[in-house]
């Protein structure tokens, strides 16, 4: 990221327009994932997938910090800027939601979820995820909406299972 110069965008004004445009599709991902809990094939899955042991430490640290602060800033900051110095703004946004979507192969071989969906939809996601740290010209967005991904999931997930018996 520094070996880029990357911006980040965490300061004002453009942390604010991050916020803003983040909050708005957090919510609207938190939402969507919450809905498809009751999609019969989504709470099946939901209820086979191994999950941490240690609950705690995966919500407030490993997803956060381990996952989206590390993927955020290798993906849509470090590699989304220099791809944008070598292909233009749209090439490198489409780099790094390649790169995003191939990064995701051994979570889909561990999970057993399939490969070329995995990656397609990672992959979407990754696109969107640059989209809106372009469109608001912050890190905040893509951050805030990558982490009500996946923390909505992990709940759902934990809730799927807890009201199955599983955990």
């Amino acid at each position: 990221m520094l070996a880029t110069g990357a911006p980040l965008g965490l300061c004002p004004p453009r942390l604010w327009a991050g916020l803003r445009f983040g909050s708005a599709a957090a919510v609207a991902a938190a939402t969507a994932i919450a809905a498809t809990t009751s999609v019969p094939v989504v709470r099946l899955s939901m209820s086979e997938r191994e999950l941490p042991a240690a609950v705690p430490g995966w919500l407030v640290l490993r997803i956060p910090v381990g996952t989206v602060w590390a993927e955020e800033a290798a993906f849509r900051a470090a590699l989304a800027t220099a791809g944008s110095s070598a292909f233009g703004k749209s090439g490198g946004r489409l780099l790094q939601a390649a790169a995003f979507g191939l990064s995701h192969i051994s979570d889909a071989r561990t999970t057993g979820e399939p490969l070329v969906a995995t990656v397609l939809a990672t992959g979407i996601g990754g696109w969107l995820f640059g989209w809106l740290a372009d469109r608001s010209g912050s890190l905040a967005a893509p951050i805030l909406v990558h982490l009500a991904s996946n923390e909505a999931g992990a709940v759902a997930a934990l809730a799927v299972q807890r009201h199955a018996g599983i955990r």
